[in-house]
């Protein structure tokens, strides 16, 4: 009756049993366990090389609920293992997830085995005492080990893990003890490690205490801040050192599993190497937005002592909140995530701005701030990268929308209002630009006035007559002045710099005076177009068919590496850009503008130019 209330709702999840399964074998002192999902029958099998049971132990110890482990067999193991058992009743879980439960043991060479049917239990169970259930027993001949226990689970309840890999992350968060040849975890043949926990990668600063925390830090290769600390626990007259860490991530999404969409945003409780509380960080009541960028591992070993109270609840993933222990660890870590959480934001600020001036136009109009706007614009540029967004692409139209406001708010003397922002007051934000009722306005005079600095230096170049080199830059770096369409024209250096090569044998066909008048190509992709600019030196007088010729050697070349890429079906666009009208534009030239523009209309051939003068 105990296994009907008990064992069939004792676990929510199959990583969780599986556990409580690899810290039996911790127990038994394995230095290895296996173990293998077969989708095809529905089966699992939790296979280990520690010393195994004998018919006796099995009675006594498995099969007996509430068996004490460590007041019968001590507090560690013959190899000198902190023993993880404690309440006898971790086995149970095995019938939340699965309806046969087959067991298979050696101990000084004696195999033996039993099955365990929950159908049969319960109609035990609903003879209301009339009987005991007794496992059906297995053959030793049937039992093919020759050291430790094997566990076979079938005919599942619980729907297994879609792929190995959500599975093998779920299982390496649950244990510290991984260490190669000490406790070795297998999952279908491949083992499972701490790299496997799956977020080493994706931290951005943290906060290590004692040995077990310094771990992590080897294995992060993003870090940009680190912080050694200590902690220390008191209670009762007691004192504790507490090891672990306190990291946060480079995005919130980071802390979302790619395969279950299960959130890690947790601060964990291990005890004795195995997970003991899944999260603790919701019950300190930090109601800021950093914090949904934290994630930790605390391992405080004090919270299951020998001789001390068992404060682990009966499904072994809480610790029962009460006890004196559990309440000390709780209000020191909670000020100490406090802490933690101020620095992160001095940091991310300081980021924020750095970020944000690695956007060219962001860095060109912060420098033309004057020093007390650029303290109140950095104040600014920080907080907006304490904000959980999804990606890049988000942050950065973040920064821009942000910097229109700040403009306006500056035209009106209401820059001090950004004082009444924070991460923790969102709505200030919302509140104080709901009163600029002229954003938009504001908005469009800054692109106005930016454009017409833009088209007026284009004129003092050429007025100026200045070097080809000088308004060839201009040019590239404000592509509208082109086409209006292309103000998002994203340059590629790369495919720029292998269309070059490739032209290298085709600018080997171009003549003396050809050579002399090139100056460069640009290239740029825009609305899933390709774009190449040709710059004509400005005395250079050419004619329509000059263009058709020189386009056509950049068309060829452009279209064998779009053939290599297996993107040769996308279109091309040409632009030349000459000083001079073209010498068959001429008034001896009747109709020489219109012919010529019919002549650069080429789209037939996958390929579309167009001449400004």
């Amino acid at each position: 009756n105990v296994l009907n209330h008990l064992g069939l709702g004792l676990y929510s999840n199959v990583p969780a049993v599986l556990s409580e399964a690899v810290a039996n074998a911790w127990d038994a002192d394995a230095t290895k366990v296996a173990i293998a999902i077969d989708p095809n029958n529905g089966t699992v099998v939790i296979e280990d090389n520690g010393h195994g049971m004998t018919v006796e132990d099995a009675n006594k110890k498995f099969l007996t609920i509430g068996y004490m482990r460590r007041a019968d067999g001590g507090a560690t193991t013959p190899s000198g293992r902190q023993v993880m058992g404690r309440k006898g009743i971790g086995k149970l879980s095995l019938f939340s997830i699965a309806e046969l439960v087959e067991v298979h043991s050696v101990r000084n060479d004696q195999p033996h085995g039993f099955k365990m049917d929950i159908k049969k239990i319960q109609e035990v169970i609903e003879r209301k005492g009339a009987g005991e259930y007794a496992p059906e027993p297995v053959a030793p001949s049937a039992v093919d080990l020759r050291v430790g226990t094997r566990i076979v689970l079938g005919q599942m309840k619980r729907r297994l893990y879609r792929s190995s890999d959500a599975l093998r992350r779920r299982l390496a968060r649950r244990f510290s003890v991984i260490s190669g040849n000490e406790f070795e975890i297998t999952l279908d043949g491949q083992p499972v490690t701490i790299e496997d926990r799956g977020y080493q990668d994706k931290l951005q600063y943290i906060w290590t205490y004692g040995e077990k925390g310094g771990r992590i830090k080897k294995m992060a290769n993003r870090i940009e801040e680190h912080a050694t600390r200590a902690l220390k626990i008191e209670c009762e007259g007691n004192e504790w050192n507490v090891d672990g860490w306190i990291g946060s991530v480079h995005a919130v999404r980071d802390l979302t599993d790619s395969d279950t969409r299960e959130s890690i945003n947790q601060i964990v409780i291990m005890v004795r190497g195995k997970l003991a509380q899944e999260d603790i960080l919701d019950e300190f009541g930090i109601g800021v937005l950093a914090t949904k960028y934290f994630i930790g591992e605390i391992h405080a070993d004090f919270l299951d002592i020998d001789g001390m109270d068992d404060i682990a609840t009966t499904s072994r993933q809480r610790i029962i909140e009460e006890d004196p222990r559990y309440e000390a660890l709780k209000a020191k870590l909670g000020a100490e995530v406090r802490s933690v959480v101020n620095e992160w934001v001095d940091m991310r600020n300081k980021g924020g701005t750095k970020k944000a001036l690695e956007i060219p136009q962001i860095k060109t109009w912060f420098g033309g701030l004057n020093p007390d706007h650029k303290s109140a614009a950095r104040k600014l540029l920080g907080r907006i990268n304490e904000i959980p967004v999804e990606g890049e692409g988000e942050m950065r139209q973040l920064f821009i929308g942000s910097i229109l406001a700040f403009e306006s708010m500056k035209f009106r003397n209401m820059l001090h209002r950004l004082d009444e922002v924070s991460t923790e007051n969102l709505g200030g934000l919302s509140n104080v630009f709901a009163q600029l009722d002229d954003l938009e306005a504001s908005a469009y005079y800054q692109i106005a006035k930016d454009r017409l600095e833009v088209i007026n230096k284009l004129t003092a170049l050429v007025d100026d007559n200045a070097k080809e080199r000088a308004l060839q830059e201009h040019l590239f770096q404000h592509l509208w002045l082109l086409d209006p369409s292309w103000e998002r024209a994203t340059h590629t250096q790369r495919m720029e710099t292998r269309i070059n090569r490739a032209l290298e044998l085709e600018i080997e066909s171009l003549t003396p005076e050809e050579k002399r008048g090139r100056i460069d190509i640009y290239y740029a992709t825009t609305a899933n177009k390709h774009v190449i600019i040709e710059l004509k030196r400005a005395g250079r007088v050419v004619t329509t068919l000059d263009l058709l010729a020189q386009i056509e050697k950049y068309r060829i070349a452009t279209m064998k590496i779009l053939q290599d890429m297996g993107r040769q079906n996308e279109p091309l666009e040409f632009v030349c850009v000459v000083g001079k009208e073209l010498r068959d534009w001429g008034d001896n030239t009747p109709g020489g503008r219109e012919i010529s523009q019919k002549c650069l209309k080429r789209k037939t051939l996958g390929w579309f130019c167009t001449t400004n003068s």
